[in-house]
């Protein structure tokens, strides 16, 4: 059992069980990933996205939109463990830097991007997880079993098609908070 694993934090765990979700696959013993989150349908993800990733005692950090770091809401979004993201294709580069920067880090996004109905899907996490070569960590959040967890860990990123085949494969079947607001992304799957 991963040392981590063994001093899990019970309160998030705990938190989690309170709300009335299970935890699926525990996390896996990397020490640096690109970890997404689907389906991303409301706020109410990043709170159990963030109490899964709690108990495991793991650095972490969400991208956000820079746009939301503008007095007061930066207060928030630095103490929930964000960092803010451009839109251009600068930031690719960015977190590669940080994760040169860091011995162990988890960078954790929405493939979809935002929380409306996308079936175009960022490339933005496999290109981070390529250029810092890193695997990609499949975790989700299932609203109709109401479980949180890790579908899976993808570690060969030579084929950018073959990578969102496998990720779409992983989401298939999965119960959003607002089901209208999900889609795969149509190119993959």
């Amino acid at each position: 059992m991963p040392n981590y694993l063994k001093k899990r934090r019970i309160l998030p765990f705990k938190a989690l069980k309170m709300l009335g979700w299970k935890v699926g696959l525990d996390f896996p013993d990397l020490k640096k990933t690109i970890t997404i989150f689907a389906p991303h349908t409301t706020y109410w993800d990043g709170l159990y996205g963030k109490l899964y990733l709690m108990q495991y005692r793991i650095n972490y950090k969400f991208l956000s939109k820079k746009e939301l770091f503008k007095f007061p809401l930066n207060i928030f979004f630095k103490l929930y463990g964000s960092i803010p993201v451009s839109k251009n294709k600068e930031y690719i580069d960015e977190i590669a830097t940080v994760f040169r920067e860091n011995e162990s880090l988890h960078i954790v996004m929405s493939p979809e991007g935002h929380l409306n109905r996308n079936d175009h899907w960022k490339k933005g996490f496999y290109y981070m997880a390529k250029r810092a070569n890193v695997p990609i960590v499949v975790a989700y959040m299932d609203y109709k079993k109401k479980e949180v967890g890790v579908k899976g860990v993808i570690t060969d990123l030579e084929n950018m098609k073959e990578t969102f085949q496998k990720v779409s494969e992983m989401y298939r079947n999965m119960g959003a908070k607002y089901p209208e607001k999900f889609a795969l992304d149509k190119r993959y799957s």
